[in-house]
């Protein structure tokens, strides 16, 4: 899920790490997953990476490097990863397996025509999907360092904000800007990237254009979600008049003369998702350090060469965070 027109609605802030010290962030685990492992498929050999059965495990070396940035800030990660998909979000998959099918087609051409290797990495990380083994492997990691995973009945998204809104977590962290429309109170987004990250707060964004949460639900339909297109024309600030003017979503359309198919269903998604409140995990933890470098290592095989570094951070972090509890 994830609609960036949201972006230009959102009261957005830099937030420094030392202020998320001691803090609980849940995880969107699919979002924060693939931008490791399209990065580490791009930038490093798949020799690395690839059992002596054939099988791709790039994620084991993203995970590893991801890490540390939460431990060394003194942060609990819980990764919630997606359960059952949406049909509504058919349409979307499609599109994207359509467009994963024209990067492999591009990706044999450039492999046969000698391409340069910098070519050919860019082409097999947007070939990246997060297979069975991806999947497994991830969660076998995270169980061996006693990382908190929560299964979530559908969106992992919707799951997180949902545990957000609840009081078990204190920030989401995701990419996407759909946590906006889920209600999640605060969203950390850049956790991926360097520097300090960047805060989504949904209180001050419904203060700013004087929404309610169903109004903003309402205007990011009209703009277009992962489960429908959008009216065309309507932007970010023709979508909060419109919604304004008219009081919702029905009242919009109406004024417009729009029909949007499933609207209802839509709407629902974002205000009452499928999400469980017997998300249980125990933000203590305590990792085997040992087990999981056997679990990357010799198991699957990678190379130790290129996760070393940062099992050592995280070793590190348990003594520089004070989080010598974890042992």
């Amino acid at each position: 899920m994830g609609n960036s027109d949201l972006r230009s609605l959102a009261v957005l802030s830099e937030v420094s790490f030392d202020d998320l010290a001691g803090s609980v962030v849940a995880v969107d685990a699919h979002n924060w997953l693939y931008r490791y492992l399209t990065t580490t498929v791009k930038f490093t050999r798949d020799g690395a990476y690839t059992t002596t059965g054939g099988e791709e495990v790039a994620n084991l070396i993203g995970v590893v490097q991801g890490l540390p940035k939460f431990f060394e800030h003194d942060i609990t990660p819980v990764f919630v990863f997606d359960g059952g998909v949406t049909d509504l979000k058919d349409d979307e998959i499609a599109e994207r397996r359509e467009q994963r099918e024209r990067y492999e087609a591009e990706l044999e051409e450039a492999k046969e025509s000698g391409a340069d290797s910098a070519r050919v990495s860019t082409l097999q990380s947007r070939t990246q999907r997060l297979t069975d083994t991806i999947q497994e492997t991830t969660r076998g990691l995270l169980s061996r360092l006693d990382v908190p995973v929560v299964e979530a009945p559908a969106e992992g998204e919707a799951q997180a904000s949902h545990m957000a809104r609840q009081g078990q977590v204190d920030y989401v962290g995701s990419e996407d800007y759909d946590t906006l429309l889920l209600g999640a109170p605060y969203t950390l987004r850049q956790l991926t990237s360097k520097g300090d990250p960047e805060l989504m707060d949904f209180e001050a964004t419904l203060a700013e254009h004087d929404l309610t949460w169903e109004q903003l639900v309402d205007a990011g339909v009209l703009m277009g979600t992962d489960f429908n297109p959008g009216i065309d024309g309507i932007g970010p600030k023709t979508a909060v008049k419109l919604v304004r003017e008219h009081g919702d979503l029905w009242g919009a359309l109406d004024a417009r003369g729009e029909h949007i198919e499933g609207a209802d269903r839509i709407r629902d998604l974002f205000l009452h998702p499928n999400v469980t409140d017997d998300a249980d995990f125990d933000p203590d933890i305590d990792p085997d350090m040992d087990a999981a470098r056997a679990y990357v290592t010799e198991e699957w095989e990678v190379d130790p060469e290129e996760v070393e570094r940062g099992f050592e951070r995280i070793e590190e972090s348990l003594v520089q965070t004070g989080l010598d509890r974890w042992t």
